[in-house]
């Protein structure tokens, strides 16, 4: 019990310290504003933080700041394993966000479509 009130205290002081990037992105993804999947922010699963999770669609969005490409090993493993697990993982810039943004929104909406159940499935 004790790892789950350090992992929720982790979660609570991310989403408290965000980038301005994450910010703007999650003023896009919040209260189910992309065809109203419900997003969630600094999302824990397994001993990794999620930026933004939809736990229904197991779609995962990263947003990595400039010096994160030093953490490439890490990403790929950490990708791996929640890719075994069944999540689909999209990674932008700081920069995607910033320069463009409609491109990142039109990529995530995109997804979220084709996780989406089909509204009216067949008999």
């Amino acid at each position: 019990m004790r790892w789950v009130k350090a992992s929720t205290a982790r979660a609570r002081k991310l989403r408290r310290d965000q980038t301005n990037h994450e910010r703007s992105l999650w003023t896009w993804l919040r209260n189910g504003r992309m065809r109203g999947a419900k997003f969630r922010r600094q999302h824990p699963v397994g001993p990794y933080f999620l930026d933004f999770a939809c736990v229904e669609l197991r779609l995962v969005i990263e947003v990595d700041g400039a010096g994160h490409p030093l953490k490439g090993d890490h990403d790929a493993i950490r990708d791996g394993k929640l890719t075994e697990e069944g999540w689909t993982i999209l990674r932008f810039g700081n920069h995607d966000v910033v320069e463009r943004l409609s491109s990142v929104l039109e990529t995530i909406d995109s997804a979220v479509r084709r996780l989406s159940p089909h509204p009216d499935p067949l008999p």
